[in-house]
């Protein structure tokens, strides 16, 4: 079915113009027109070159590196989308910067996510759809509808088709925090779980151990932000170190700052798998694999334009193997 002739138009702003791009070819949605430039002063400009008067209008923008300026494209884009007369904003944001400081852990810090919501609520934007938030009670920092679609599905899919199942695989979680996500994973690939523990939380390889029994087994690490490479590189070499066969290491949003790619091969990771919602510039590591989350986001698209619940996206089902 082409979207071509109906009331919604998707746009792409500049932090990830290639998933964009997947997003509408799987939708069946065109991309819109629109140019951004930013004044010798680094002021962001932006101009819709077309119509958007009554249409429901559906942003993509992630909000990764260089993150103010992303945040700050978006902000103007929907400004520029209200000023319109565009029936409904909503911003497809496949990764959500700043939602890390979502609470106060110690005196006199901020609570980022909720600004960040709170900012693209007021320029008035009416819902949110995300990928695999930080903290899922993020959810609730919004005043307007927000969805958060969660990777570990897809991750399930991708292993259970290379038969990485069952009582040979072992899902770590690589810090505490983690212990929910290797949990789901673990679930639907029938293996069981560890968690890499670390006293105090210094996350260093001499002082971290193994809670659970890896050895003779695939690993498969999951996190949901691979940042500094750190976390995975000395869980991986933990998980060696207690007698792991092979290590696979998997998070949904690949963010690769400087040095990540160098830690990861020196930790010899059989392969890292995260989705496309992040571009990045940064050198990757050389077992990086993608797997393509515009399918699920083009499918969620359409839910929410036809007024057809989001839910079922959250659903996984292993006789679809």
């Amino acid at each position: 079915m082409t979207y071509k002739d109906k009331a919604i138009k998707l746009f792409s702003l500049n932090s990830n113009r290639e998933l964009a791009e997947e997003i509408s070819k799987n939708s069946g949605i065109p991309l819109g027109k629109i140019s951004s430039k930013q004044f010798s002063d680094g002021e962001i400009q932006i101009n819709i070159e077309e119509s958007v008067r009554g249409f429901d209008i559906f942003i993509i923008q992630s909000t990764s590196y260089p993150v103010n300026t992303h945040l700050w494209e978006l902000l103007i884009m929907i400004d520029a989308c209200k000023r319109a007369s565009a029936n409904t904003i909503n911003i497809v944001m496949p990764y959500y910067g700043y939602a890390r400081q979502d609470r106060t852990a110690s005196t006199r810090e901020p609570i980022t996510a909720k600004l960040v919501a709170n900012m693209l609520t007021n320029a008035g934007a009416d819902r949110i759809l995300t990928l695999d938030l930080h903290a899922a009670q993020v959810q609730g920092f919004f005043d307007i509808p927000a969805d958060n679609l969660f990777t570990v599905p897809l991750f399930a899919d991708y292993y259970r088709q290379n038969d990485l199942v069952g009582d040979n695989v072992v899902v770590v979680a690589p810090k505490n925090s983690g212990i929910k996500r290797a949990r789901s994973l673990a679930e639907y690939l029938d293996s069981p779980i560890a968690i890499v523990d670390y006293p105090d939380d210094d996350q260093t390889r001499e002082n971290g151990y193994i809670i659970g029994d890896v050895k003779g087994k695939s690993v498969i690490l999951i996190d949901d932000i691979l940042n500094t490479g750190k976390t995975f590189s000395s869980a991986a070499l933990i998980a060696k170190e207690a007698g792991a066969k092979e290590i696979y290491a998997v998070s949904s949003h690949g963010l690769f700052t400087p040095g990540a790619a160098a830690r990861l091969d020196i930790a010899g990771i059989t392969e890292v798998l995260v989705t496309n919602s992040v571009k990045t510039e940064t050198p990757k590591p050389s077992a990086i694999k993608y797997i393509s989350a515009a399918p699920l986001l083009a499918h969620a698209i359409i839910n929410i334009y036809e007024n057809r619940p989001v839910s079922p996206l959250f659903q996984y089902s292993k006789t679809s193997d």
